[in-house]
């Protein structure tokens, strides 16, 4: 068994470690959160400890869960790593592409595993729709974004996690990640706007972004973020991909909510159009919630773990999305394209 400790119980916190509770190849030994969160009962008989590295020290896990807020994403996997344990990561794996990199030099070094939380490499919708895709062929257009018209204790957390990261970087890599895998072409110039629409956030920071990134093989793309009580749900949840022998899309439900976490995952109906044949439309009507994608993800890690995958592919990955997407922010922030 895999002895895993959790840190950071937050809303995927939470599902990561409920994950390893039911995998018999885990054995959750424990649970680290600056407070006292509300767990699911299944999950009661836990200790929850306040302090990360008092409990590595204690409890010198086999891997380590780091799904705090982005910018101790980096330190606590280097930790982890030089304590002898493999890392799970949430994503963005970093808040600066320096720290991502020394994240990736370390499990090098150490020869350790790391897994990035890209939940939607394991979802077999998101799997259909990307081949699909390429089966279509490029070049392509990307037109992706989550708007999310968050209020109450959804946008405290959205407030939260705008003191270190920006809608653009936080969702955004996730849907640059499918650009990526779609096109497996290299990011040559990405292009930023953004603006702040409260003042419940600091001044340089923003809760509305767009950009654009081209890639060398001629393919672009956009993704827009907003979040916040003044967001619109209308077209909240655009995912398409256009290339010239036709198009592959989400089509969501009327009833879809822009601030319902399962909402972020869900395909319900994939429709492929080819130029001159009447579109199909492929039913996800079976496809797996959140709960069953975050466990999902971790037999992935312990596949990685004990059949030692090689992930050198996966962790460079998050690399170069992490890198668009700051360089998008980069942009939003000084008004000029970024090279890559």
């Amino acid at each position: 068994m895999i002895r895993v400790m959790v840190a950071g119980l937050g809303t995927m916190g939470r599902s990561h470690a409920l994950a390893y509770h039911r995998n018999p190849a885990f054995d959750l030994v424990g649970l680290v959160n600056r407070s006292t969160p509300k767990l699911d009962p299944a999950l009661d008989g836990y200790v929850v400890e306040p302090v990360f590295h008092a409990a590595l020290t204690r409890l010198k896990p086999d891997l380590v869960n780091v799904s705090t807020y982005s910018d101790s994403h980096a330190d606590y996997a280097v930790a982890a790593m030089e304590a002898g344990a493999h890392v799970f990561v949430e994503k963005p794996l970093a808040t600066t592409v320096a720290d991502a990199r020394r994240v990736v030099d370390c499990a090098k070094a150490n020869g350790r595993k790391v897994v990035v939380g890209y939940i939607l490499r394991h979802h077999p919708s998101w799997m259909r729709m990307i081949a699909e895709a390429r089966a279509l062929g490029g070049p392509y257009v990307f037109r992706l974004n989550l708007n999310q018209q968050s209020s109450g204790p959804t946008w405290e957390v959205h407030k939260t996690l705008m003191q270190t990261t920006s809608p653009l970087v936080d969702c955004g890599v996730h849907y640059v990640d499918v650009m990526c895998q779609i096109t497996d072409a290299k990011p040559v110039e990405v292009r930023g706007m953004g603006l702040r629409l409260s003042n419940e956030i600091a001044p340089d920071m923003y809760n509305y972004g767009h950009f654009q990134v081209l890639f060398e093989d001629g393919s672009v793309g956009w993704y827009e973020a907003g979040w916040g009580p003044m967001m619109s749900d209308t077209a909240f949840f655009v995912k398409d991909v256009v290339s010239p022998n036709g198009a592959v899309s989400i089509k969501m439900p009327e009833s879809a909510r822009s601030d319902d976490h399962s909402t972020h995952t869900m395909t319900q109906t994939i429709r492929v159009h080819r130029v001159g044949q009447p579109d199909q439309d492929l039913s996800m009507a079976d496809e797996p919630g959140h709960q069953e994608l975050c466990e999902r993800e971790q037999a992935f890690v312990a596949r990685a773990i004990t059949e030692d995958l090689d992930l050198t592919r996966h962790m460079e990955d998050a690399v170069q999305s992490l890198a668009i997407c700051l360089a998008a922010d980069e942009s939003v922030r000084s008004g000029h394209p970024v090279k890559l």
